[in-house]
């Protein structure tokens, strides 16, 4: 008999969730991790409060806030494990959340209460938990599968690969899912980071360097894809949450729009503007609606000198232009260091959406972060885990 039922590489969100839901099935589980404590990437989430999950990370309102080569792939577990479930166990925990904005829920503690929450719920399903554990080897037996872990073999009849994709390697983020992927057979999509803040070359930098700390709302775009939020100048860059969410669809050698007067006719204003106001300088008539500095660098890069009033139709509609459509082509990311999560990853094509289970190695799982499914910044890759562990640990 394996020493098993079910061994689980990864105690993170997916991880967990998985190794929760097999032992509650009277499955022998143990979850094993490299690092020295589970749930890392959970405790420095969220600024250190958890974004556990998003109210609209569901199979109806959020079908369209994942990518990957099969976005309609995660709708059967997003349908089963719902975000209303899981806030279901952070209330009976006695966990106080807040909503922040756009159905973001947050822990008004520390994101630690989520971490206790998971590692309490395995022991008390009777879950072992090893960690500061590598794993090694993997080999495929008559009766399962035997695994290296640390320095013994350890033998299953399910293995569940929670070992998330490359962000963060500090935290020591590898590529071990793709490995155990391609060992057995399976396809894995082109990675890349995503959530990520974008660079821009050094002429670039230099013209934003006096913005670097500023904040402000904007709308930005990538083709006809667009998010309205915080938009942050950085030393590097660009970054906030409006820069984080495109980055996933933006490419190398694309350009991006960024609307710094979201809901708002920058032309009309400025037209206005003319006729109350004719003798200001455009710059000082933005002052109005944009920070200063901002503002100033935009009077600057619009380059009319003079008063408003002596601007004809024509240089007004280019100024409201570059106001609603400035275009700026960053020249890479920050890379896995920095990034949120990693886009692409195991495809789907080969997993069962319904069991996380490869369809052509029975008793092999993979969840969260390491296949090709990837949500939206503020709390979709977290229901993802969620959904996904829960939906392999129901078969596992």
């Amino acid at each position: 008999m394996p020493d098993f039922d079910v061994i689980v590489l990864g105690a993170g969100a997916a991880g967990m969730m998985a190794g929760i839901e097999a032992a509650r099935r009277g499955r022998r589980v143990l979850v094993v991790d490299h690092a020295r404590d589970p749930g890392e990437k959970i405790r420095i989430s969220g600024g250190g409060r958890c974004n556990f999950t998003n109210i609209n990370a569901t199979h109806t309102t959020g079908r369209d806030r994942f990518l990957g080569s099969n976005p309609r792939f995660a709708l059967s577990a997003l349908s089963r494990f719902t975000p209303d479930m899981f806030i279901e166990r952070v209330r009976k925990q006695g966990i106080a959340f807040h909503e922040k904005t756009l159905g973001q829920l947050f822990c008004d503690g520390p994101a630690t209460q989520i971490v206790s929450m998971l590692t309490n719920d395995l022991r008390q399903a009777g879950a072992a938990i090893w960690t500061g554990r590598s794993v090694g080897s993997i080999e495929s037996t008559a009766e399962g599968f035997d695994v290296m872990v640390g320095d013994g073999r350890v033998t299953t009849q399910s293995l569940v690969v929670a070992t998330g994709g490359k962000s963060i390697p500090k935290m020591g983020a590898t590529g071990l899912a793709y490995d155990i992927a391609r060992q057995f057979g399976l396809g894995v999509t082109e990675t890349r980071p995503a959530l990520v803040p974008l660079m821009f070359e050094p002429g670039a930098l230099e013209k934003l360097k006096p913005l670097a700390g500023l904040s402000t709302n904007a709308v930005v775009r990538h083709g006809k894809t667009g998010f309205e939020e915080a938009l942050l100048f950085t030393h590097r860059g660009l970054s906030g949450p409006a820069i984080l969410q495109i980055s996933s669809y933006w490419r190398d050698g694309d350009a991006i729009a960024v609307d710094l007067l979201p809901g708002r006719d920058a032309l009309a204003l400025l037209r206005e503007a003319r006729k109350a106001t004719p003798k200001q300088h455009i710059q000082t008539v933005l002052s109005e609606h944009l920070p200063k500095r901002l503002a100033q660098l935009m009077g600057e890069i619009i380059d009319q000198p003079g008063m408003i009033g002596d601007l004809s139709d024509k240089k007004l509609a280019a100024a409201a232009d570059l106001v609603s459509n400035w275009r700026l082509k960053p020249v890479g990311s920050e890379g896995y260091r920095t990034a949120e999560v990693t886009l692409g990853g195991i495809d789907t094509k080969g997993l069962d959406a319904r069991t996380m289970m490869a369809r052509t190695v029975p008793g092999l799982y993979f969840v969260g972060e390491a296949v090709d499914v990837t949500g939206w910044l503020g709390g979709y890759n977290f229901q993802w885990a969620w959904a996904s562990g829960w939906a392999a640990g129901q078969d596992a």
